[in-house]
């Protein structure tokens, strides 16, 4: 814990400069996202040969590939599929009724580790 006597304020122009840099920074940030998700569009809209000479687009070339992976047993490339398709499990929820007492002492046991 900093000992607050160390500490200084920042001056107007300190923290100016402070958050001109962290613009900077952010605005650079999101210019490579948005860079990266063109690059990755216009590959997904590219057209690729497989080696058998038909013509796939990049998004077909991809979805072959997660579902090769998957067909070998790579469970993190199935439920890719599974949750790209809407099929992913339901979670269920119980409520129940909960006394008072319980949730009391269930607070006093956490608040006073």
């Amino acid at each position: 814990m900093a000992n607050k006597q160390n500490l200084k304020p920042l001056t107007t122009e300190k923290a100016r400069e402070i958050g001109a840099k962290g613009g900077k920074a952010s605005v650079e940030a999101r210019r490579k996202k948005r860079d990266l998700r063109e690059a990755l569009e216009m590959l997904l809209e590219k057209d690729f040969k497989d080696k058998n000479g038909n013509v796939l687009s990049g998004t077909e070339v991809i979805t072959a590939k997660l579902f090769e992976k998957a067909s070998k047993g790579d469970v993190r490339a199935f439920e890719t599929i599974r949750s790209t398709v809407g099929q992913d499990p339901v979670q269920k929820v119980m409520i129940a009724e909960v006394d008072q007492s319980v949730i009391d002492e269930v607070e006093k046991a956490v608040l006073d580790e």
